[in-house]
């Protein structure tokens, strides 16, 4: 896993040259905020520990209007569940890996890999709500807690542990995630989430549309779409205020629940990386993700 520059860098050498990756570009962001209110001595020496404690969850439910039993489906003969698991283990950023469902069906099926599961209510409106129901159930402190979705069995270590890091380094943001570039055939895809971000790596929308949307009504091939990836961590206090917001107009009409956090005014870190492989929305995508792990000589 790469990561990659800012997508306002053109494609010239000159402008590529002169581009940062939008990590080291939160890092110094977020190390300037702090130093500049108070100090950067007193920063440095709070840095390690400064939301230091990091739990991953793997929200899973059996009902998916896209794909019933989907955390169940077989990957090249392991449960989908099972390979997004092992990839998560082997993030360094992570003190504590964990799945989060309401289905036992999935619980029996996590249980006999070896994964500590939380069993969670049906009520549970999204993954984030997942997330913090089985954080209070877990019943151990954490700074940080970072949602890895069940339907991605090739997510990269360094992606969860850039994500993490983005967090860390931006004291002015409850949320991070990461994006990746758009492949030109997922363009009009409502099942691939699109971004758009400002010059200091801060999401400013997601849709399932195409954006930015040019007024030729066609997808430019030159201009450096982003895709959204399924990985986002939280500051755990904020995590724990996520249930009581009201849903939000945006959220519910793109059905996307990181919008509602933009609407009500909090910061989200997204950083860019090289990521070819995405999730399992569809069956057709199990069949996509097999291809690319026989190619990579993935068993």
């Amino acid at each position: 896993m790469t990561i990659c520059s800012s997508p306002s860098s053109s494609s010239s050498s000159s402008s590529s040259n002169n581009s940062k990756t939008w990590i080291i570009h939160g890092i110094v962001a977020g190390v300037a905020i702090v130093a500049a209110a108070s100090g950067a001595h007193a920063y440095f020496r709070r840095f390690n520990k400064f939301r230091s404690r990091v739990v991953g969850i793997i929200p899973a439910r059996f009902a998916s209007s896209r794909f019933s039993g989907k955390p169940l489906v077989q990957i090249l003969g392991k449960p989908m569940i099972q390979r997004t698991w092992e990839r998560a283990k082997l993030a360094a950023s992570l003190d504590h890996v964990v799945v989060a469902t309401d289905d036992e069906r999935i619980a029996d099926c996590c249980r006999t890999f070896g994964a500590d599961v939380i069993m969670t209510s049906e009520s549970c409106r999204n993954g984030t709500e997942r997330c913090n129901e089985a954080l209070e159930k877990l019943g151990k402190k954490y700074d940080i807690v970072v949602n890895i979705q069940g339907d991605e069995p090739l997510v990269e270590p360094e992606i969860i542990d850039g994500v993490v890091k983005a967090l860390q380094a931006a004291p002015d943001a409850v949320f991070s995630t990461a994006v990746t570039s758009l492949k030109p055939e997922d363009a009009l895809d409502p099942n691939r989430v699109k971004c758009v971000v400002d010059n200091r790596g801060y999401a400013i929308y997601f849709s399932r549309g195409l954006i930015p949307f040019n007024k030729s009504g066609k997808v430019n091939q030159q201009f450096p779409y982003l895709l959204h990836l399924g990985i986002q961590s939280y500051f755990t206090k904020f995590l724990k205020i996520y249930p009581d917001l009201q849903p939000t107009p945006l959220q519910l009409e793109e059905d996307l629940e990181q919008l509602k956090v933009l609407e009500n005014g909090y910061k989200m870190k997204v950083i860019k990386v090289d990521h070819d492989a995405h999730g399992v929305d569809t069956p057709e995508d199990v069949e996509k993700i097999e291809s690319l792990m026989r190619e990579r000589n993935l068993s």
